[in-house]
């Protein structure tokens, strides 16, 4: 079962855990016109002073001139949660959650979200003895305070869900998931991601964090890339260096090293707002989020330019001190 869960990140990680403990698994939908995007995050917070299951919201809508922001946060029984140990799902209440289907049954007084959606295509990572995940060599320790996993790259959605009795069609829309679970996020890091380019097949992750290791810290990057079939990983376990870095209102500059490929990465966030985070497994913390960024992408090999494309409806989270 170890082995099972380290090469498929999206089980249930934590049903031995007992205090100062989170997990959450991010499920992103961009609808069919684009127009709609919805992330929803369902999880579990474990530890004695507020143990909890929750699914945390956070919707965009683009009304053609600007983009509206709005989170919500449902608040369960740690009981309302249940899993499988044999195959991927997850209950919470009424709510379930899988590599295939979502259905949703949430309502409260300002929000009422229901419907099914399935997901077909899934796009998992390539994996090797040394990168069983998205965290190479590092998936294999287990006292590392934080844990990411990509469960899939990009997938198509077919499927509609009412919200607040409007209904939203999904249809030809894309998906992704990821998810991350252990003591809190990391106190410093940069996350980006979208599967919406030009080029349709393409899709991007990006995740360079603050680590904790032994007494000590680490710039930690995991970024993955994947362009005509092929997948272009960047990441501190396969020798990537970050050769430049600027964080500005809204931007983010990145080149990215790694033997004779050089990635040149810009994003750009112009709305944002807060969503809850962990910390020593308390849902306590707050981090700004958009999902109405785009990330401009180039990608060298010695020097000569192979790709160039611009990712949309991209998620974006700056969190650097």
């Amino acid at each position: 079962m170890w082995h099972k869960k380290l090469v498929h990140p999206e089980y249930f990680q934590g049903n031995k855990k007992k205090n100062n403990y989170f997990e959450g698994w991010y499920n992103k939908f961009v609808s069919g016109d684009e127009k709609d995007t919805i992330a929803i995050i369902p999880g579990v917070s474990i530890n004695r002073d507020d143990q909890h299951a929750f699914i945390q919201v956070f919707l965009s809508h683009n009304t053609g001139k600007d983009i509206s922001l709005s989170t919500y946060y449902f608040k369960y029984a740690f009981e309302d949660f249940s899993f499988s140990h044999k195959e991927f799902w997850i209950r919470i209440g009424q709510n379930y959650f899988s590599n295939e289907r979502v259905e949703l049954r949430l309502r409260n007084e300002n929000l009422s979200i229901t419907g099914i959606l399935t997901m077909h295509q899934q796009k998992p990572l390539q994996r090797s003895i040394l990168e069983p995940n998205i965290m190479g060599i590092f998936g294999y320790l287990g006292f590392m305070e934080c844990y990411h996993g990509v469960v899939s790259m990009s997938h198509e959605l077919k499927g509609k869900l009412s919200l607040n009795q409007n209904d939203i069609q999904f249809n030809k829309g894309k998906g992704y998931i990821e998810k991350d679970w252990g003591k809190s996020f990391p106190s410093s890091y940069v996350w980006m991601q979208s599967n919406h380019f030009s080029n349709q097949d393409t899709s991007f992750m990006f995740s360079y964090a603050s680590i904790p290791f032994i007494g000590l810290h680490f710039n930690g990057l995991i970024v993955n890339l994947v362009y005509q079939g092929k997948e272009y990983r960047f990441a501190t376990y396969n020798g990537a260096k970050v050769k430049h870095e600027l964080i500005g209102n809204g931007y983010v500059h990145y080149k990215i090293k790694k033997g004779k490929y050089l990635l040149d990465i810009e994003s750009t966030s112009t709305t944002q707002i807060e969503l809850a985070s962990p910390r020593n497994g308390r849902m306590i913390e707050q981090i700004k989020e958009g999902l109405s960024g785009y990330i401009k992408l180039k990608l060298y090999v010695k020097d000569q330019l192979i790709y160039e494309d611009t990712g949309y409806h991209a998620g974006i989270e700056v969190m650097k001190k």
